[in-house]
């Protein structure tokens, strides 16, 4: 039978992680792999290197400037990318290529049509804004999809779905007013937890007002509340009828996590990409990426992730 995920795992995609105790550590994908392979969900997918992305590629999001800062700060060695809480260390840059080099072999797969959906358990960095680095993201692999599938593959209308417990912001601000970009983001409340942005009157702007749906959700939020706000995200997207589906599953909103306050169980992960799934067939000819996103609990992550992997494995089967 033909494999239809593809699964991105390798050494330089775990070498995306900060060092010195930093949250977001080098040992998160190895906590990841281990459940995977103890749940033979490795047996289930085709296991995929990646690449390392070009300039010219990083660039189709990305202001060359901010490419080229990171470049030399990786060869520096130290020094802050961002503003406060990503530091630079010494092959950062060769790192974040090989994040955005893995969501575009992914995206090759699915438009050549080798595969229906793909999972990067490293990956989802949706802080990064084309400018800059935030939040533990360097490069916006996710916005690098986007425009990748617009200006190589002519896939205008494209969803991503965000159930991290940040806000996606580097994905929602340069798409704000875009006509054609499909936005449903489940997070923490803003006033609470870091980026302090996505209230829920952030609808989109001019020709995007309304295409954009942000749920924030109070600290101390359960699996209940999340389903139901979930339903929601379904309707949005019916509605929207998307080419192309991503969704950054953040693992940071299982209850346990170090940097938030939400109490969902690992049950919300599987049940977004297992309706997801169903929604892709439906709408998008099945075309679904999946990306890890945030998480600090490395329990938390490895059976979160594992509940994305195998629903994207099992498709649109309940």
């Amino acid at each position: 039978m033909k494999t239809e995920v593809a699964l991105y795992v390798d050494e330089a995609l775990g070498s995306y992680g900060f060092p010195d105790g930093h949250p977001w550590g080098p040992d998160r994908q190895d906590a990841f792999w281990s459940e995977a392979r103890g749940q033979k969900l490795d047996k289930s997918a085709e296991v995929c290197g990646s690449r390392a992305a070009t300039v010219e590629e990083i660039s189709r999001f990305h202001d060359e400037a901010h490419v080229a800062r990171v470049h030399e700060l990786s060869e520096q060695g130290y020094g802050l990318i961002d503003h406060g809480d990503t530091p630079a260390f010494s092959g950062v840059y060769e790192a974040s290529a090989h994040v955005v080099g893995a969501a575009l072999d992914g995206l090759h797969r699915i438009m050549a049509g080798e595969i229906l959906r793909s999972f990067q358990p490293i990956g989802g960095l949706h802080h990064a804004a084309r400018e800059r680095a935030a939040g533990f993201c360097v490069f916006n692999d996710c916005g690098v999809v986007i425009d990748t599938l617009r200006s190589q593959y002519g896939v205008k209308r494209v969803a991503y779905v965000d159930i991290d417990v940040h806000h996606g912001d580097g994905l929602y601000y340069p798409y704000e007013s875009d006509p054609d970009f499909i936005y449903a983001d489940i997070h923490e409340d803003g006033r609470f937890l870091y980026p302090g942005t996505g209230a829920e009157t952030e609808r989109g702007k001019g020709a995007g007002a309304g295409l954009k749906l942000n749920i924030p959700m109070q600290p101390g939020s359960t699996d209940a509340q999340f389903m139901k706000a979930w339903e929601r995200v379904e309707e949005h997207l019916r509605a929207h009828k998307p080419e192309f589906i991503l969704l950054q599953a953040g693992a940071d909103s299982i209850a346990g996590d170090p940097l938030a306050h939400l109490q969902y169980t690992p049950q919300a992960h599987a049940h977004a990409a297992q309706r997801l799934c169903v929604l892709a067939n439906e709408l998008c000819g099945g075309r679904i990426m999946g990306f890890g996103g945030g998480g600090y609990n490395r329990r938390n992550l490895a059976l979160g992730w594992c509940g994305v992997l195998d629903a994207f494995i099992r498709g649109s089967e309940k």
